[in-house]
């Protein structure tokens, strides 16, 4: 099959020069590009650089006779596997999130029925705005993929967020999004795309994962805590957004990287996360692998307790909010809830009536007896109304992929 299709939109800043070693890598790739590019755009790159560097014809206006003899705006946003907007400027993602379409890239963007990323770049200050900050979380919201700028110098000579990510990293990122897979390194000019890009199945639904432990403190310096290394959650929340979901990730303490597209609440308590699911919801998807503390102490010391050779006064707990269980009867209860189980016996039993007590659709029960908790493999079983199925050992991120697409057939259904 031939490789996916790109349509870069490319709009009016400084960082515009890099698009075109974007669409070099693309095409290194294996991929074809191409180019809308805007009339501020065309202030910094020109129409023919992009042209010679994609090998396809550069659109630059709604009004040419003959591509709109035939509705081109239409084709165009139909036409591509995403659509990538880079740069995307303050004034870019004001006009997205409003649903404005003066121009042949806003006008696209409002026709289009594919996947949209887009890589903002500006000034710190403007990016830091609240419009912006509003303008993004209603992107996010509607399904764009926002990937977050870097920090660095700039051309006003300002230093903070709102610096263009490298084209390296924005080809990856891309990769992600077509749930590209493939050992070779793209950058080294071996082909990525040995394949048409799949579907994405969950584009358009939000998916909240829980992962990790939680701390309940004792005082200052000491708390209650459990082995849980949020692996197996952050390898679904990773999962989720590869297949084109929104996702949230409320994490326990953990020492992990935030997976791409993935947007992440810290939480240190049983209570926190409790607060934090609830203010994520609706969801149509909730995975809730978090390993939450049963208990926390109800009079937390103020200060360092002393160890003074005799023993210290016994510790009065008292039972955590159960989360899962609360998704279970709330009348915002997702679509689909899926609790884990983290068992060191009889593991299948337990979990099947944990998922009745809970009111879980599914559970995903494994045995931590050995080295699962902070380990990098797992094997589950995953238990349902209809029955239980036992999946081999495998790595948690094969575990992620194939939950994930068990969740994409049974929202198809």
């Amino acid at each position: 099959m031939s490789g996916p299709r790109i349509l870069l939109v490319i709009g009016g800043g400084i960082a515009a020069y890099k698009s075109c070693e974007l669409v070099r890598l693309i095409r290194k790739g294996g991929g074809s590009v191409t180019c809308v590019l805007t009339e501020s755009g065309a202030q910094f790159v020109t129409p023919m650089s992009l042209a010679a560097l994609s090998g396809n014809e550069v659109h630059t206006s709604l009004w040419n006779l003959k591509n709109e003899a035939d509705i081109g705006h239409i084709q165009l946003s139909r036409e591509a596997d995403l659509v990538v907007v880079c740069p995307a400027t303050a004034n870019m993602l004001a006009k997205m999130a409003a649903g404005i379409a003066d121009d042949l890239a806003t006008t696209m963007l409002l026709a289009t029925d594919k996947p949209v990323m887009a890589v903002p770049a500006m000034n710190v200050r403007m990016w830091n705005h609240p419009a912006t900050q509003r303008n993004l979380q209603m992107l996010k919201q509607s399904g764009v993929h926002v990937m977050q700028p870097d920090d660095g110098p700039m051309a006003c000579g300002e230093f903070g967020p709102g610096r263009l990510p490298e084209p390296e990293d924005i080809w990856r990122e891309v990769e992600q999004l077509l749930t590209i897979s493939s050992p070779a390194d793209p950058l080294q000019g071996q082909g990525a795309f040995d394949a048409h890009p799949l579907h994405r199945p969950l584009y358009g639904r939000h998916v909240l994962v829980t992962a990790g432990p939680t701390h309940e403190p004792i005082d200052p310096v000491r708390y209650i805590a459990n082995r849980s290394s949020g692996k197996q959650g952050f390898a679904i929340a990773e999962a989720a957004a590869v297949a084109g979901a929104r996702v949230t990730l409320v994490a326990g303490p953990v020492h992990l990287p935030t997976p791409p597209g993935v947007d992440r609440i810290d939480v240190e308590t049983a209570r926190e996360m409790e607060e934090a699911v609830n203010q994520t919801l609706p969801v149509d998807v909730a995975v809730m692998v978090a390993a939450v503390a049963d208990w926390h102490v109800t009079r937390q010391a103020g200060q360092k307790i002393k160890k003074e050779g005799g023993g210290i006064a016994p510790l009065e707990l008292a039972e955590n909010p159960d989360i899962l269980a609360g998704l279970g009867a709330s009348v915002q209860k997702p679509r689909l809830l899926i609790g884990f189980a983290a068992e060191t016996h009889d593991v299948v039993h337990y979990a099947q009536g944990k998922r009745q007590r809970k009111g879980a659709d599914w559970i995903i029960a494994n045995d931590v007896s050995g080295d699962v908790m902070g380990g990098n493999h797992n094997t589950v079983h995953v238990v349902t109304a209809d029955g239980v199925e036992d999946w081999e050992r495998m790595d948690k991120e094969r575990v992620a992929t194939r939950l994930v697409e068990r969740i994409s057939n049974a929202l198809s259904h």
